[in-house]
């Protein structure tokens, strides 16, 4: 395990980086900066950053088989066109609920748009609970709500097979699992495949690697560990720099270099000066793993 490399790649000083996505096609790695309400593409090879500034915070974001990116923006999906950094509302979601925003969002296998709501917060995971739902966009622009009764919608992927979709809702310290109807979107059979022990403190993003074992970055711990969800036990944990890890994703050459996101709103001067590369995006190399690519938007 000694050939672990952790590197802060770009000290961008988000005040909350999250929703890395690696887009193969120009070795860049996209992601948000939710509260600065930003998107940012940042080109692995020449080193240069480009931002997109939107109307309300942003919170995930993906790549589009048609061309350009989605993103969720404040409870609205969005598509959003580089070039002219336009922004288009493909759907509005949670209408009845003036203080909710998106949260975590990501691409199913099927080309479907995943993503989840929550009050917006007070401070860091401090806000009124049992507020957000999880739904999902389709490629003809229809929403389906999931459920609701969710704190903070986070991390969410899928099994190799297609069969199974992971799921966060952080407040419940629980990494569930759905039965998983790719055919039509369907969702059942709720449990938990993991519980988070208190020095792991809050589930955030999550990713899943080529042997099926799911990456989840640890709010407040400072980590990301891996899981076996069919096992329910933890068989490696990764701790870097900073304590406020948000996400990760596998991407790079082979998709054998990992992404981690990480904020630093809510932290004082004493912890800034401790943790300076806080709100940065770190590259984790030599673990051994690869990951997969991500699906685009099929709408």
């Amino acid at each position: 395990m000694s050939s672990i490399k952790i590197e802060c790649v770009l000290p961008e000083n988000c005040r909350c980086g999250e929703s890395p996505v690696w887009e193969e096609s120009s070795n860049s790695l996209l992601f948000v900066d939710i509260p600065a309400k930003k998107v940012c593409l940042w080109n692995s090879l020449t080193n240069q950053v480009q931002r997109v500034t939107v109307d309300a915070p942003v919170s995930s974001v993906a790549l589009r088989q048609s061309g350009g990116y989605v993103a969720t923006v404040g409870t609205k999906f969005c598509a959003l066109n580089w070039e002219d950094q336009s922004v288009v509302v493909l759907a509005t979601v949670d209408k009845d609920k003036k203080n909710n925003r998106f949260n975590d969002g990501k691409v199913d296998p099927a080309g479907r748009y995943f993503a989840g709501t929550m009050a917006e917060e007070t401070a860091p995971a401090v806000l009124e609970r049992h507020q957000g739902s999880l739904y999902s966009l389709f490629p003809d622009h229809h929403v389906k709500k999931y459920f609701d009764q969710v704190d903070i919608s986070n991390g969410l992927d899928w099994s190799l097979d297609h069969k199974i979709f992971y799921y966060i809702d952080s407040l419940s310290y629980s990494v569930d699992a759905f039965d998983y109807n790719l055919q039509t979107g369907q969702i059942s059979n709720r449990r938990s495949v993991y519980k988070l022990e208190k020095d792991e403190q809050i589930p955030d993003g999550m990713c899943i690697d080529t042997e099926g074992k799911l990456w989840v970055a640890c709010y407040n711990g400072g980590r990301v560990i891996r899981l076996d969800p069919e096992t329910g036990k933890r068989l490696q944990t990764v701790k870097l720099p900073v304590d406020k890890t948000t996400s990760c994703c596998f991407g790079g050459k082979d998709y054998s270099e990992m992404y981690v996101t990480c904020a630093r709103d809510g932290m004082d001067s004493e912890s800034l000066l401790r943790q300076p590369e806080a709100g940065g995006i770190f590259k984790i190399t030599g673990l051994g793993v690869k990951g997969i690519a991500p699906y685009p938007y099929a709408g």
